[in-house]
């Protein structure tokens, strides 16, 4: 598996996410200060590995990059084919997204007094070096899908947890909830610790 010529910025961003962790701060400001240091990972396009870039022609992608031994974390890349979508989805842990490459569009949705979903605010679109947050507290239910027909799109992830073991769910326009809980698309994780093959001596 090649890797990418800079995984030193995800090993820094990992490094000071747990230290921000670590902190104990309010959701607020880990929402703040964590989404300005996924802005800066995601104002660089030259760290994810090819391998965790590849879409699907059925579904969208989710490869973990990184798990928190402590489970207080985890980092995705979500690779969107072109025109590709989620359904409607809660996440139940805050979240942060910033887009590497390409478009994506989010709609955020509310229960109505029935019960039923609906539409809330106006779609977010984030190109790249956005970044966008969710959370139970501010809002968790949404639908994202690629803002574009013909080609990839990128999006990097940070959840509160281990996301693909997390329970939670999709939604019906009715309201009704399907538990769901997501796995991982990779059989293995991007080899970014092997300071080795980096500091390796010139034969």
């Amino acid at each position: 598996m090649s890797q990418a010529p800079h995984p030193e910025r995800l090993r820094a961003f990992i490094g000071a996410l747990a230290e921000l962790i670590d902190a104990n701060p309010r959701e607020g400001d880990l929402l703040h200060r964590g989404g300005k240091l996924l802005g800066q990972l995601v104002t660089h396009d030259d760290w994810l590995p090819d391998a965790f870039a590849q879409p699907d022609p059925e579904r969208y992608q989710q490869f973990l990059l990184h798990a928190d031994s402590r489970q207080r974390f985890s980092i995705v890349s979500f690779v969107w084919g072109p025109g590709q979508r989620t359904p409607i989805h809660d996440h139940r842990v805050w979240g942060l997204i910033g887009m590497l490459r390409g478009a994506e569009v989010s709609q955020g949705f509310g229960r109505a007094a029935d019960g039923a979903l609906a539409a809330q605010g106006t779609p977010v679109q984030l190109l790249p070096g956005q970044v966008e947050a969710v959370s139970p507290r501010i809002g968790d239910i949404h639908q994202v899908s690629n803002a574009h027909e013909d080609q990839v799109s990128i999006s990097i992830h940070v959840y509160g947890a281990n996301i693909g073991a997390v329970r939670r769910a999709v939604y019906q326009p009715d309201g009704r909830e399907k538990p769901f809980i997501s796995g991982y698309s990779n059989a293995c994780l991007p080899n970014i610790w092997d300071l080795s093959k980096e500091k390796s001596p010139a034969l």
